[in-house]
C-alpha cells in the first residue's frame, strides 16, 4: 500500500495536529471575514492570540507564539499597517516597546475569542463534555511534554 494511502487511512499525530489546527483556523478566519476582518490572516494569530489589551512586549509575544523575533517583527509590521496594533513606549521601561491593540485589534480579539468558544462548544457537543475535557487535558499534557524551542515552523 502506498504511504500516502496509509497516512490518509491512519493519520499519525503530526497529520492530525496539522488538520485540527488548519480546520480551527479556517473556521476562525471564515467567521472573521464575515464580520469584516477579511484582511487578517492565520499567521497574524501569532500576535493576536496572545496580545493583552494593555499591551505586550514583542519578546514576550515571540516566546508565547514560539516564533523568532525577526518573524514576529514582520508580522507586527503587517498588523500595524492593517490597523490592528500600534507600537508604543513601555511606561515601565521607556527603552522598551509595547505592542498595543487598536480598537480594531480589540474588536478582532473579542470576536475570535468568541469563535474559538463556539468551536470548542461544538467539539464538546460532538464528543460529550467529559470526553472533550479529557481530550483537552491530554492534548495539553502532550504539548507540554515536547520541546517548545527550536526553529519556526512558519516564517
Amino acid at each position: 500500500m502506498k504511504r500516502s494511502t496509509l497516512k490518509e487511512q491512519d493519520p499519525d499525530l503530526g497529520i492530525l495536529a496539522v488538520q485540527l489546527s488548519a480546520r480551527v483556523q479556517r473556521e476562525i478566519f471564515r467567521r472573521s471575514a464575515e464580520q469584516g476582518f477579511d484582511d487578517v490572516r492565520p499567521r497574524h494569530g501569532a500576535v493576536l492570540a496572545y496580545l493583552d489589551a494593555e499591551g505586550t512586549r514583542p519578546g514576550e509575544l515571540a516566546r508565547l507564539a514560539g516564533r523568532n523575533k525577526q518573524t514576529l517583527g514582520a508580522i507586527l509590521d503587517e498588523l500595524e499597517r492593517l490597523g490592528y496594533v500600534r507600537r508604543t513606549p513601555d511606561p515601565a521601561d521607556r527603552r522598551a516597546k509595547l505592542i498595543v491593540p487598536t480598537d480594531r485589534g480589540l474588536s478582532f480579539m473579542a470576536a475570535s475569542d468568541g469563535f474559538v468558544h463556539l468551536i470548542e462548544q461544538k467539539l464538546a457537543d460532538t464528543l460529550g463534555p467529559d470526553r472533550y475535557r479529557d481530550f483537552r487535558d491530554a492534548l495539553a499534557r502532550g504539548v507540554a511534554s515536547l520541546p517548545a524551542t527550536g526553529q519556526d515552523t512558519e516564517g
